[in-house]
């Protein structure tokens, strides 16, 4: 991005960019299909993103120390005002962000929102409570990433909504082992996996049985259609924005590929050169509509 003239607000962004780089994730924080103008930007909303995040899986403070920052954080991001008034940088970047580009500040306490409810939290009856928990954690994302490019349609909402929501279900599926045992969360439905005969014991034992893998199985699925149906947002919008679109999509839809094929529910599957390689090109030369 084009820095701003201003030293203070440049080092803001820098300092933002710096900490987004190098995160294997499914938020496209530096990436280098970005528009140019907008990594600054993406990556002063990541640095908000990443510190609610951190105080609700990271910090070792008690639950009530925690969730009063949260609660302060998003006391704050309604409050943003002159990005001069910020000591710390990832606020004055964010200010300047939000600022410029007129962002609506919802999505920024719905994100902080979710991850107060991770903090209480850890089981889901149904996959209603689940893509409730979505919308909170995920789809603000999308809705930030098209208001900075001013094409927050509602056909366009609803689409990235769709492929936020997936990836934040691919990210259960592929943590399964990790959400269980360093935090103790489920984000499976309970009432879903009553129906296969799978219970708690699976997870706390990793027991990667017939009904175990049945489940998953049905979860991948119903992820894989959300992430089809959002799809067509990464041919909707032109240029860069839509090659990080679809190239996005597709490392989601690649993930499912190896969660299917492989044996063990529990490991985390990870991508390499080839499946890189795969996903530059789908997105390169997208086809359907």
């Amino acid at each position: 991005m084009t820095l701003p003239a201003d030293p203070s607000l440049a080092d803001a962004y820098r300092h933002c960019l710096q900490r987004a780089r190098g995160h294997y994730e499914n938020f496209p924080v530096a990436s280098r299909l970005l528009p140019y103008p907008l990594r600054g930007p993406v990556a002063a909303v990541y640095c908000f993103a990443r510190d609610a995040d951190d105080l609700a899986d990271e910090d070792p403070r008690p639950v009530p120390e925690r969730r009063a920052d949260l609660q302060r954080m998003q006391a704050r991001v309604r409050a943003l005002g002159d990005p001069a008034a910020e000591p710390e940088p990832e606020w004055r970047a964010l200010a300047d962000t939000v600022r410029r580009h007129d962002l609506p500040r919802e999505p920024f306490v719905d994100l902080a929102d979710a991850f107060l409810q991770d903090l209480e939290k850890t089981r889901y009856a149904d996959f209603g409570e689940v893509m409730a928990y979505c919308r909170r954690s995920a789809n603000p994302v999308g809705r930030l990433l098209l208001h900075l490019i001013g094409q927050a349609t509602p056909e366009n909402v609803a689409r990235s909504d769709a492929i936020c929501s997936a990836l934040q279900l691919i990210n259960f599926h592929q943590d399964l082992a990790q959400d269980y045992q360093e935090h103790g969360r489920i984000y499976l439905p309970a009432d879903e996996m009553l129906r296969h005969g799978v219970t708690e014991d699976h997870l706390r034992d990793q027991t990667n049985d017939f009904r175990m893998r049945a489940l998953m199985l049905s979860q991948y699925q119903r992820a894989d259609r959300l992430l089809r149906s959002g799809a067509p947002l990464g041919r909707r919008l032109s240029g860069p924005m839509g090659l990080e679109i679809r190239a996005i999509v597709n490392g989601g839809a690649r993930i499912l590929w190896k969660l299917t094929r492989q044996e063990n529910v529990f490991s985390r599957p990870r991508l390499g050169a080839a499946d890189w390689a795969v996903i530059l090109r789908q997105s390169l030369f997208p086809r359907g509509p």
